[in-house]
């Protein structure tokens, strides 16, 4: 009787959730989305580097590159993972951003 409580028990401890999953609020590009105006603001992530609008930047000056191509912290950035790029790269490049307190960030492939 005991071998059959402990393994309810620990059936129960496996499949109990121990914390709220975390999730990324994103935008999708969509095909049947409004015109776009102004200047672009496209980030390839790529394996190894990071490129603005086709020129290579580093994660710490990404910031600074997207200030004189932004109005509002509102306006739409692109983001665009590169084949090979680890997911964590992108993250972490969405998280510069978030704390820069840009809220529009579209991911596209």
């Amino acid at each position: 009787m005991i071998d059959v409580i402990f393994l309810l028990l620990v059936f129960f401890m496996l499949a109990a959730r121990f914390g709220a999953e975390d999730s990324l609020p994103l935008r999708t590009a969509s095909t049947t989305g409004g015109s776009y105006s102004g200047p672009p603001r496209l980030i390839d992530v790529g394996p190894q580097e990071l490129r603005l609008n086709g020129r290579v930047v580093l994660a710490t000056d990404l910031v600074a590159a997207l200030a004189p191509l932004t109005l509002s912290p509102t306006d739409a950035i692109v983001l665009r993972p590169e084949q090979g790029a680890p997911l964590q790269a992108l993250l972490r490049v969405m998280d510069d951003l978030r704390a820069a307190g840009f809220v529009t960030l579209v991911l596209v492939e």
